[in-house]
């Protein structure tokens, strides 16, 4: 085969590939606010990138099938953003908020400031969890790595927000939930709750009998 034709051939099942898994991008800009931007994107296997920065290297986890069903459902009732969802009530500035959906050919994004929709307040709720559920990791994240004795107050605020059920993919904060419950260098407490809410979170992963 000419290396054109193989060539073309590859375009060809990547376009196909990418037809099949359509993807929503949300991002949120609000200069003053923290984060000041971000931008998530989820595919329809649950893949999930998360950024604070245009040009940052993601990070990556996954959402579980019934959240990612239920986000992607609250894109369809939103036609996939086919139509505005701004309020045009004046109201004020809370960041210039984007829902993008790609799937090959079939693009559409729409910017608000404020939505009175219910599917779209919803759907940006869900964005607002993941911010702050990435937010609390990296917070954990750089505890553990350079403020041991900051670690339980991490662990506190992960705990509160797992029990507002504030958490998405909650299962990326095993490994080092793991890590400190296992490691004496931690205090006692920051290591009990830390095995108590990796057992909660294995435990709320579990199929139902």
């Amino acid at each position: 085969m000419r290396a054109p034709e193989s060539m073309l051939l590859v375009a060809l099942a990547a376009a196909a590939l990418a037809g099949d898994a359509p993807r929503i991008v949300y991002s949120k800009s609000f200069p003053g606010s923290v984060p000041a931007f971000v931008e998530i994107g989820i595919d329809k296997s649950g893949a999930v990138t998360y950024k604070e920065a245009a040009d940052d290297d993601p990070d990556t986890f996954t959402l579980d099938p019934a959240s990612t069903a239920e986000i992607f459902g609250l894109a369809q009732k939103l036609d996939r953003f086919a139509h505005p969802l701004e309020s045009g009530l004046k109201v004020a500035n809370m960041g210039v908020k984007t829902f993008r959906w790609d799937d090959g050919g079939d693009k559409h994004e729409v910017k608000f400031n404020y939505s009175l929709d219910e599917n779209a307040k919803t759907l940006h709720d869900w964005f607002e969890r993941i911010t702050e559920t990435e937010r609390l990791l990296a917070d954990f994240k750089r505890s553990v790595k350079h403020d041991r004795l900051g670690v339980n107050e991490a662990l506190v605020n992960i705990q509160a927000s797992w029990e507002r059920k504030r958490l998405a993919g909650a299962e990326q904060f095993l490994p080092l939930l793991d890590q400190v419950a296992k490691n004496d260098a931690f205090m006692h407490m920051a290591r009990e709750r830390a095995a108590e809410l990796a057992d909660a979170i294995r435990a709320s992963t579990k199929p139902k009998a």
